[in-house]
């Protein structure tokens, strides 16, 4: 297609391309929860192609990659700064720093998608799209992952989002990034054809995804859950004096009596190390749990230690109060519970954040399903585990349900809470299962397998709410497959262009 567009324009946007790129990305940042204006996120995705094409050589390409990467993860990602001032006097300091190095180190993996693709000359457009969607992948995977924010999640509020039951997280995001190029072209261009392949491909996420809609569930005769949220703010969780009155708060909501006309709950469910003591160490205190329970099943996030080594935990106090089932963590947050390199951060002081024991928790063996009785089998997930795809995928069978336990405190009262509960929805469409989240401040929410929130405690409000369980959609191909197709298409596709750009002998 020939270039129509204003080439006096380019020295422009050459010279001013890193803060054009840089505000795109906020701009796209704005698709994220709380704000959720996709529409707005998908200019700024469309912009940065834009600027691309303007630019697609060399250092221009990476460094224009690198900004946009850079604004987009500063802006949403704010709420990292957060847990770096819950003890401000000692690791205040560090959170310019942390926020800096996570934003710009994320832009890495979208500077080299963008240096990839300029090297593609008249194949640039596809070929950012397929580097784009790889390097995506790929920031879920290397050094643990981190696919917070994943570009296809600007869809989160609207129907789109039900794509991921199809095509999983990542093809929904190269999904999105190929209407953003058309549109990038369109603007680039001034042609009419990539807008109308635009338009189109806009109808089909928009209306694929309201055909994927699963219609709501009759619920019913469904039994009843009841989730606990105490709002422990994160310095005052573990002050001596007020670690009795959120105990026994805790206790207060399990025994609180159903509403009116309402079932008692069957499960109890409490957030993230919410019994202020070790396990081993606990007997008084899940007795007390057991006797507010009244003979309904709780699960009890608790740390335990085994053979010298601390766990941050997911017990089940079964009806008759015995203990017979816990999950560990296995996918632990670096420098959050464990600490990489420990002996060379030690140097200079630097501990994790939130490790209860030098060297931080140890990471369990893996994925288990929890079997719950008459509810059935649910896979449990602590805290940021809900984030990854993969971890769910590799659940060793089908659950009933996904049990996400979390202390959200850690992440402030803005964005980060918000962001998280998103991607637990996500999860939810994925797998086509119905998620409990028990979040210490919140948001604590039932969610069925097509992501409606059924019931939902607001993010900063102590209580407990009751809600029926939703039952299990059917499978979805996302829960039979995860990211192989997707990762054999990006190879596929990768492999054409490069054959093309030979034969075209670029």
């Amino acid at each position: 297609m020939a270039e129509t567009g204003a080439p006096d324009l380019v020295p422009l946007i050459r010279i001013v391309r890193l803060p054009l790129a840089l505000a795109a990305g906020v701009v796209m940042g704005l698709g994220a929860a709380p704000y959720e204006l996709w529409p707005l996120a998908l200019a700024g995705l469309a912009g940065a192609f834009w600027l691309f094409l303007s630019a697609p050589r060399g250092i221009y390409a990476v460094g224009t990659g690198w900004a946009v990467g850079l604004g987009y993860f500063g802006f949403s990602l704010g709420w990292i700064v957060e847990p770096f001032f819950v003890d401000a006097a000692t690791t205040g300091w560090m959170a310019p720093f942390a926020l800096f190095g996570l934003a710009g180190g994320l832009a890495l993996f979208w500077a080299l998608a963008f240096g990839a693709a300029g090297h593609a000359r008249r194949l640039a457009l596809p070929a950012l799209v397929v580097a784009w969607s790889a390097a995506e992948l790929a920031r879920a995977y290397v050094l643990t992952g981190f696919p917070w924010a994943l570009v296809g999640y600007l869809w989160a509020p609207v129907p789109p989002i039900q794509w991921v039951a199809l095509v999983g997280p990542h093809g929904l995001t190269a999904l999105t990034l190929g209407l953003a190029a058309l549109a990038g072209a369109a603007l680039h261009t001034r042609a009419w054809r990539p807008a109308l392949a635009a338009l189109l491909l806009s109808g089909v996420l928009y209306g694929g995804g309201l055909a994927l809609t699963p219609p709501p569930q009759p619920l019913d005769g469904r039994p009843v859950v009841r989730l606990i949220q105490p709002n422990a703010a994160q310095h005052e969780k573990w002050d001596p004096a007020l670690i009795p009155m959120f105990f026994q708060r805790q206790l207060s909501f399990t025994a609180a009596p159903p509403a009116p006309g309402g079932a008692a709950p069957v499960l109890v469910v409490w957030p993230e190390i919410s019994v202020p003591m070790l396990l081993r160490n606990a007997t008084q205190a899940l007795a007390a749990i057991h006797d507010a329970a009244q003979g309904a099943v709780v699960v009890l996030g608790v740390q335990r230690m085994e053979d010298g080594r601390y766990y941050n935990s997911l017990a089940l106090l079964e009806g008759d109060g015995a203990v017979r089932q816990v999950y560990d963590k296995h996918h632990l947050v670096p420098f959050g519970e464990y600490m990489p390199a420990a002996a060379v951060f030690r140097r200079w002081n630097i501990a994790g954040l939130a490790a209860r024991a030098e060297g931080g928790y140890s990471a369990g063996p893996g994925p288990r399903l929890l079997d719950l009785g008459p509810l059935g089998r649910a896979l449990p997930l602590i805290c940021y585990e809900a984030v990854f795809p993969q971890d769910v995928h590799a659940a060793p069978g089908r659950p009933d349900m996904l049990l996400q336990i979390t202390n959200d405190a850690w992440f402030g009262q803005w964005s980060g809470p918000y962001q998280h509960l998103a991607q637990a929805r996500i999860r939810a469409i994925e797998q086509g299962l119905p998620v409990l989240r028990a979040a210490n401040t919140g948001v604590s929410a039932v969610i069925d397998g097509a992501g409606r929130l059924i019931a939902a405690l607001p993010l900063g409000e102590a209580g407990h709410v009751d809600a029926p369980l939703p039952p299990p959609l059917r499978v979805t191909p996302y829960s039979r497959t995860g990211d192989l197709p997707m990762l054999a298409l990006l190879m596929v596709a990768a492999a054409l262009l490069v054959l093309r750009q030979r034969q075209n002998g670029n």
